[in-house]
């Protein structure tokens, strides 16, 4: 088995959206935030606030197993694709 990736256990909460969940929609967009190391996963199709969905990382990894790639984010810091079969572009992040 390998190695857990992240800097946060697999039982911890992330934010995801409604449509990665429930409508099968793609992790297109990460943030790790700086103000508490926290993780979003984001399809990038939605603001609305009732979208919002916590999930926990271990279970962010298992829908995107491409995750494992950009685990080692650095704190304040964004990484995006425009689609599952694009690289992840990675970048500092002032807002996160």
């Amino acid at each position: 088995m390998e190695a857990w990736p992240f800097d946060q256990a697999s039982n911890v909460a992330a934010i995801t959206t409604r449509q990665v969940l429930e409508d099968g929609h793609p992790i297109l967009r990460v943030t790790h935030y700086s103000d508490d190391h926290s993780w979003a996963f984001l399809c990038g199709t939605t603001d609305n606030t009732d979208d919002g969905r916590i999930v926990g990382m271990g279970t962010a990894l298992q829908i995107d197993p491409s995750l494992r790639d950009i685990a080692d984010l650095p704190v304040g810091w964004c990484a995006w694709r425009k689609s599952v079969d694009s690289p992840w572009q990675r970048a500092k992040d002032p807002s996160a």
